[in-house]
């Protein structure tokens, strides 16, 4: 609490405003309304709650009452009101320029994380500001739902509230990023972001949620952070149902799509065959996709394709003669498969190769 003395230095003009405006039975004038806006304003920026001040005021005003008589007593309250008013007006002003200069901060120093920016040694600085150690390693998870989220948001204050009701003051940074949540926690605390990847998906009706790999150092949030959004991009690529997805468990895409060019050569060669159907490629390859995912179980493969197991047999013999390979065989299978794969990640046949 303020020592009272810290307190009178923010009354100072307030008993001679009030005396003024009894005695003559007038409102306060503008200069005096600016005059106490002013020391709400001092008052804030020093850290001083506005109720031990609001009291403070009210206990001047008593002082004051003692010294005045008849009409000049009854208009004490009418003027107190427009002072106390007036201050807790500043005050109040200060804190939201308070607030908006840091969320700006808090906003530019999220900027600069995700994105690499900034000496390393003064993000790690700042980082301590904001709960996070980055000399060790972080992970991060990234979620997105229907709609854009912000840190304003009731998704996102609710998201924040089960995480601090569950884990207290753990070194957890919450926030938003391009209308995504995300959540920054130390790379050992795997059950922090499970927990988060639980609550936003809930939060965003059924929203999904990646978690990238644990990364050590200043760099190792950018890491993180990147994986977890080509996640979200594989995700809806593939066509991945999964609501919860790990980038570590994806780590076989982003190898088969490193040299674009080959894996383009591959769908060309294996799967430009298929276009040659009726009703095109498509379909052919929506075939190979369910009997791969079943493993390769065709009556399973059907009733996913809504198909009888006949038309599937026969999609699948089509398949061997327009493509020469054969889903049965395990050889073929391979090539068929990873070229189905290169076919889902490079949008073709939508996209011309």
């Amino acid at each position: 609490m303020a020592e009272p003395d810290t307190v009178e230095q923010y009354l100072e003009g307030y008993a001679p405003i009030l005396m003024g405006a009894c005695t003559t039975g007038r409102r306060l004038t503008r200069d005096e309304l600016e005059a106490l806006r002013a020391q709400g304003d001092r008052a804030a920026e020093a850290g001083i709650g506005l109720r031990l001040l609001v009291r403070a005021h009210l206990s001047a005003a008593q002082s004051v009452r003692g010294e005045l008589r008849g009409p000049a007593a009854d208009h004490l309250l009418a003027a107190v009101e427009q002072a106390v008013d007036a201050f807790a007006e500043g005050h109040e002003r200060a804190q939201r320029l308070a607030i908006r200069q840091q969320e700006a901060t808090r906003r530019e120093f999220i900027d600069d994380l995700l994105h690499g920016r900034s000496d390393a040694g003064r993000l790690a600085e700042r980082a301590e500001r904001f709960g996070l150690l980055l000399s060790h390693a972080h992970a991060v998870a990234v979620a997105e739902g229907p709609e854009p989220y912000d840190d304003g948001y009731a998704v996102t204050r609710g998201v924040e509230s089960s995480l601090t009701a569950r884990f207290g003051d753990r070194r957890i940074l919450l926030t938003t990023k391009n209308g995504r949540l995300i959540c920054i926690a130390p790379g050992g605390q795997t059950d922090v972001l499970s927990f988060f990847a639980k609550q936003a998906h809930a939060a965003t009706d059924g929203g999904r949620v990646a978690i990238g790999r644990a990364h050590p150092g200043v760099g190792g949030v950018v890491h993180s952070y990147e994986e977890a959004l080509n996640a979200l991009d594989l995700a809806t690529r593939m066509h991945l149902e999964a609501p919860v997805l790990h980038a570590s468990d994806l780590l076989v895409y982003p190898v088969l799509t490193r040299d674009r060019q080959a894996m383009a050569d591959l769908v060309r060669s294996v799967l430009g065959p298929l276009q040659e159907a009726r009703g095109g490629a498509q379909p052919l390859i929506d075939t190979l996709t369910a009997y791969f995912d079943t493993g390769c179980v065709a009556a399973e493969a059907a009733r996913r394709l809504s198909l009888s197991v006949r038309a599937m047999t026969y999609r699948l013999e089509r398949i061997r003669q327009l493509t020469g390979a054969d889903p049965g065989d395990p050889v073929d299978r391979y090539t068929l498969q990873t070229a189905v794969i290169g076919a889902r990640l490079l949008d073709w046949p939508e996209q011309a190769l």
